[in-house]
């Protein structure tokens, strides 16, 4: 089944008044996370005009490492996310909601 139409028979479950579960709900949430943190690293990377080789060796980690990172194929440790901050020179915010997850990182200001 493709996407387009997994999609709609979730969207006709809803309409027919059918609940997503608890289970399918977290890990809904949780995959939003994974790709909203994915798309920092590579904005934030490609801002900074680095390669993957290049955040790899600034934050100590494997280009292969940072490559799961953008491809939401990774979950990163609290360390993980301070060692990423400093390489690509910002700070970390996450915001976590019932509903939607935010991920920036904010450059430090040139002192």
């Amino acid at each position: 089944m493709s996407h387009t139409r997994w999609k709609l028979a979730r969207d006709r479950a809803a309409a027919a008044g059918l609940a997503e579960s608890d289970e399918a709900a977290a890990d809904r949430a949780e995959i939003r996370l994974a790709m909203a943190f994915a798309k920092a690293v590579y904005d934030r990377r490609k801002e900074l005009s680095l390669s993957q080789a290049q955040v790899a060796e600034r934050s100590g980690l494997t280009q292969a490492k940072i490559s799961r990172i953008e491809g939401a194929d990774a979950v990163p440790t609290l360390s993980l996310l301070r060692r990423l901050a400093a390489a690509l020179d910002a700070s970390l915010t996450i915001g976590l909601g019932e509903d939607h997850e935010e991920v920036a990182f904010v450059a430090h200001s040139a002192a």
